[in-house]
């Protein structure tokens, strides 16, 4: 019986879309995570009667076709780029972007990943880095006896360095955009690699150009909304309860259909 096959993709659809869900409440804590939504589509028709077929020798036309659907499929999980709210931190290095823009860091296999997720750390030679240790791009070295860490809206970072009463400028912060975000590769860790989708990274200043200003002592906390989850958890447990009813009432109606053969 072909309904038996269908509500199977429905059941193995909401099976995907509740794992989506179950990820985005994982990380409601994770610093600059962004949600993901599975998306749909229907799958192919079998044409029993087409539309718009002649009926008749008097040329009479079929207004409406029969068709029969074999059910769903999962289209893509994409991520929704919306911002997150601040946290204030009171962290010198805890560095939060309002607006468009992504960190650029530099991993170990000599890759460009990006990230939104600002708490950063310095390392034993003094190097602005991620919490995993991977350098923030372009690098940034602070010297043994600074002091006072500031990071403006642009993006530029003063240090007093000894004994001196001026800060000292070392560094300036870049941020990258893209033109399709959504289709950056995320591989843990709050990274994410370009794509072919996503497009090439565009490289530029904070505050400016459309780029969004850095907020020092700040985290963007992930834009995760745990009402909108659960409605949304609930919605797909109802799904998957009605498709699992159609495997049911296929099966009570295939068992009727073999007790007429006794």
């Amino acid at each position: 019986m072909r309904a038996l096959h269908t509500a199977a993709t429905g059941m193995m659809a909401q099976e995907l879309n509740v794992q989506v869900i179950a990820n985005n409440m994982a990380n409601m804590r994770t610093t600059g995570y962004k949600r993901q939504r599975a998306e749909f589509q229907d799958l192919l028709y079998q044409q029993m009667r087409r539309g718009g077929t002649q009926t008749s020798t008097q040329g009479n036309i079929l207004p409406a076709g029969l068709e029969l659907g074999a059910g769903v499929k999962t289209v893509g999980t994409p991520r929704i780029m919306s911002q997150g709210n601040l946290l204030p931190t009171e962290k010198d290095l805890d560095v939060a972007i309002r607006g468009e823009g992504f960190f650029r860091i530099l991993l170990p296999d000599g890759r460009t990943a990006y990230t939104r997720d600002g708490s950063f750390e310095m390392d034993a030679q003094g190097r602005l880095t991620t919490a995993q240790g991977n350098v923030v791009q372009p690098g940034i070295t602070f010297p043994q006896n600074a002091h006072d860490i500031q990071i403006n809206v642009q993006g530029q970072v003063y240090a007093t360095v000894g004994t001196e009463t001026n800060p000292t400028l070392l560094g300036q912060i870049e941020l990258s955009m893209f033109v399709n975000k959504a289709g950056l590769q995320a591989i843990g860790d709050n990274l994410y690699l370009e794509t072919p989708a996503s497009g090439p990274p565009q490289n530029g200043t904070p505050n400016t150009d459309g780029y969004g200003d850095l907020q020092q002592g700040n985290l963007e906390q992930a834009n995760v909304e745990p009402v909108k989850e659960i409605s949304d958890l609930i919605a797909a447990q109802r799904a998957y309860e009605m498709n699992s009813k159609v495997i049911s009432a296929c099966n009570e109606m295939l068992s009727a259909t073999a007790n007429l053969t006794r």
